[in-house]
């Protein structure tokens, strides 16, 4: 049985299979493989049977029906302990986290908590009490934390999915070591109420999943605002790109650091030129900046949010630490209030270099880590090595970005390598669809987030043009950029200022035509419509793919006048040309 998500709607649809077998399926597999150090606490076996039947038979109104998950140990599962990898710390809440009340509304099934580096803090996943995690591809090597746990279990196949947390890089270097997808959101996108905070200010709920489009499918659930959740946030204007021509900054090779691994180095160089031969164009990236902000995350006050997270907890239970956690944290007594201002004044100024570089660049591809780990090299340098593993991951959340973690090959033998994709806020979508083109995953139509409307354009409203703005006025964001069906004409109206296009239907003498497909907010969408002058109007046309969506269209009275440019394929063609 696979555990993908299209396989196991696939089964329950034509009724190979029920929930109910799936779970039974996953606890076999688990008490095959061994309860830790993966797992902390398993629901009962025969609870989450219960809960599987209780969805009754198949329904397509539940996207996630059926799919069995685990959850990191510092985010709540209603009755079910929490402990954030410490023992002494452990309670046990009356409700669930609200990202995790989102996913079992949705049919999903929770099976349990997983292992983690204490309180969040490492990417290594050997800090923690209940025991070490391992990759699945050798036990030798480390399996990257601090969601160490959620990582193996989604890998051995224990999980559809899962849940972890990323302040840091611990829901990507995870699933590079493990050969995995993991999709750190921005900031806000999902709820982090009911999670035990490492640092409030940057923690993000993280998703481990097989391939691109489960992590979409989980996404797209779990998203949403929380108004109980002070650091929740509305959504606010993606950033995207075309499915091909798109720009990829890349570091120059003085700050391309593999640590001496030289297998590592040949791999990222190849996902370079895998990103080349899809379309991309390279460009040199000014990555000292965000090293910049990489060396403020443990160098920094923000060691002084983890002490603030746990500070009555330690003060209560002397001791209860991880030795190697004990020492990062107790760095934060040496901090003071002038040092945090200093540190915030910083990364402002950073953030603000910083838009230049994302004005060159659609996304930053980047190395998920330098290298892969040993157990024992990590024990024989538990800080430094754990300092390396972020070297490309410390500064996504403290400049308020978005990244995806993706398999890119392997180091060489079994032993697997990946990369991440980094854009600014928002940018999920377009992140998830460029990873699944690297990564040979079947293109499905973009998703578009309900309370908006997708509207195709073809001229003066393109990125570019001089309508543009009116689209980003209303908060529309980029969904795709694609063709038409092969059946439409494109004429250049005469008499309007600026410039603008007509699209219309043809009985023959057509061409595939270049459009946009923008969101379009709901709300906003009657008053666009309302501005848009005659003969243009707003109408339906059918992409190349077949999907329909909305769009400009003119009236044919118009057309009698106009100057056609079919044959061009494009407005921006046109423009060009003219």
């Amino acid at each position: 049985m696979k555990f993908d998500l299209n396989s196991l709607r696939a089964g329950y649809r034509d009724g190979t299979f029920t929930p109910a077998d799936t779970v039974r399926e996953a606890w076999r597999r688990i008490r095959n493989y061994g309860e830790r150090p993966v797992w902390i606490h398993l629901i009962p076996e025969e609870e989450s049977i219960s809960r599987a039947e209780a969805l009754g038979g198949f329904r397509e109104d539940l996207p996630l029906y059926g799919i069995p998950f685990a959850v990191k140990d510092n985010i709540d599962i209603a009755g079910v302990p929490t402990t954030a990898g410490c023992p002494e710390y452990a309670y046990t809440p009356p409700e669930s986290a609200p990202v995790v009340a989102r996913l079992a509304a949705a049919g999903a099934i929770p099976l349990g908590k997983t292992n983690l580096d204490q309180f969040a803090t490492g990417l290594v996943g050997v800090r923690s009490p209940y025991g070490a995690c391992s990759s699945v591809f050798d036990n030798r090597y480390i399996s990257g934390g601090s969601s160490s746990g959620s990582a193996v279990a989604v890998a051995a196949g224990l999980a559809s999915f899962s849940l972890g947390t990323d302040t840091a890089g611990s829901g990507r270097v995870p699933a590079a070591f493990n050969e995995l997808v993991g999709l750190k959101p921005t900031r806000g996108a999902l709820s982090s109420r009911g999670v035990v905070p490492a640092c409030r200010t940057l923690d993000c709920v993280s998703i481990f999943t097989a391939n691109c489009a489960d992590a979409a499918s989980v996404f797209a659930v779990a998203n949403g605002f929380d108004c109980a959740d002070p650091w929740s946030r509305h959504a606010g204007q993606a950033k995207s790109w075309p499915r091909q021509e798109f720009r990829f900054g890349v570091p120059p090779e003085k700050w391309l650091r593999f640590f001496g691994d030289h297998l590592a180095e040949a791999a990222f160089h190849r996902a370079v030129n895998h990103f080349i031969s899809l379309g991309g164009t390279r460009v040199s990236v000014d990555y000292g900046l965000f090293d910049q902000a990489a060396q403020l995350l443990y160098s920094g006050p923000w060691v002084a949010e983890r002490f603030a997270a746990i500070r009555q907890f330690l003060a209560d239970h002397p001791g209860a630490l991880h030795p190697v956690t004990a020492r990062i944290i107790g760095g934060a007594s040496a901090i003071s209030a002038a040092d945090t201002f200093d540190a915030i004044y910083k990364l402002a100024e950073i953030r603000r270099a910083a838009e230049r570089e994302w004005d060159r660049m659609d996304f930053m591809l980047l190395p998920t880590a330098g290298t892969h780990y040993t157990h024992a090299e990590v024990e024989a340098e538990p800080i430094a090595a754990n300092t390396n593993l972020g070297y490309y991951t410390n500064f996504v959340n403290l400049l308020d970005l978005a990244a995806i973690a993706i398999p890119a090959g392997t180091r060489g033998g079994p032993m697997p390598f990946g990369v991440s994709l980094i854009a600014p806020a928002w940018s999920e979508q377009a992140l998830l669809e460029t990873a699944g083109l690297f990564c040979g995953e079947p293109q499905e139509a973009p998703y578009c987030p309900s309370g908006y409307v997708p509207l195709a354009v073809c001229g003066a409203h393109l990125r570019g043009e001089p309508l543009n703005y009116q689209l980003i006025q209303a908060a529309a964001f980029l969904l795709e950029a694609c063709r038409t069906s092969p059946e439409y004409r494109l004429f250049v109206l005469r008499g309007t200022t600026p410039p603008k296009p007509g699209l219309a239907l043809a009985h023959s003498g057509g061409a595939s035509i270049e459009v946009e497909v923008w969101a379009v907010p709901e709300t906003a969408f009657g008053p666009f419509v309302a501005a848009v002058p005659p003969p243009l109007g707003i109408g339906t046309c059918t992409l190349e793919r077949g999907r329909k969506v909305k769009s400009f269209i003119c009236e044919p009275c118009a057309l009698s006048e106009a100057d056609e440019i079919t044959h061009l394929g494009s407005w921006r063609a046109f423009r060009r040309t003219a």
